[in-house]
């Protein structure tokens, strides 16, 4: 069984928890830190992908900036994702080489990671080809985007939690549209608080991976 560590972030900027994966990225390539799955909350930002399409912005920049909304791009694949309050935020930097280094069984993995926590709260989720992330019906409940940098992962899952639907509706998340977006705190008709789901996504974790928290 693979040894792993994960560390809670707290509430952390998009860019400096940016530069926290990289460096961490580089701990696990190199042998000095295990596989770690880092945990987080973002004040409220817009990322860009590597097939962001600019139409999939339904406001101007200046407009997102008057609302407190950052907008940066990354280097992960996909759109356009919403980070923001009320969504738990997982980065799992992990070594590939121990967990099948297979691209397509990885994302797999993320979407069991995020079916079985919503199994643990009697909420039936499903995968919704071609659309990576997992759903509930035709509401999408958890985004999914990464990059895999010699066979080291980064980026990772956003689960929402308590997110504002509004806060979606100023984009087009992840460029699919005629769908909508759902949370834990919609599905079961209570609040639902990141530090309430935190647990239940680390130990889904575990399981799906099959690692042993150090």
């Amino acid at each position: 069984m693979n040894l792993a560590k994960w560390r809670d972030l707290g509430r952390m900027g998009y860019a400096e928890a940016w530069d926290l994966q990289r460096a961490v990225a580089e701990s696990v390539l190199d042998g000095t830190e295990p596989d770690t799955l880092l945990l987080v909350e973002h004040p409220a930002v817009l990322t860009l992908g590597a097939n962001f399409h600019e139409e999939n912005l339904r406001l101007t920049r200046e407009d997102y900036a008057a609302r407190g909304i950052s907008v940066i791009r990354t280097d992960r694949g996909g759109d356009v994702t919403y980070h923001g309050p009320g969504q738990l935020v997982a980065y799992p930097i992990f070594d590939l080489g121990r967990h099948g280094r297979d691209l397509h069984q990885w994302m797999r993995q993320l979407e069991e990671v995020v079916l079985v926590t919503l199994a643990g709260y009697g909420i039936e989720g499903r995968r919704f080809a071609p659309h990576t992330g997992a759903w509930v019906r035709d509401e999408k409940i958890a985004a999914i985007g990464v990059k895999i940098r010699r066979w080291v992962s980064l980026h990772g899952l956003a689960l929402n939690c308590e997110s504002s639907a509004a806060a979606f509706d100023l984009i087009v998340p992840c460029g699919i549209r005629h769908y909508g977006v759902t949370s834990l705190t919609q599905q079961l008709g209570r609040p639902v608080t990141v530090d309430e789901a935190r647990p239940a996504v680390i130990e889904s974790f575990r399981q799906v991976f099959g690692i042993e928290w150090a």
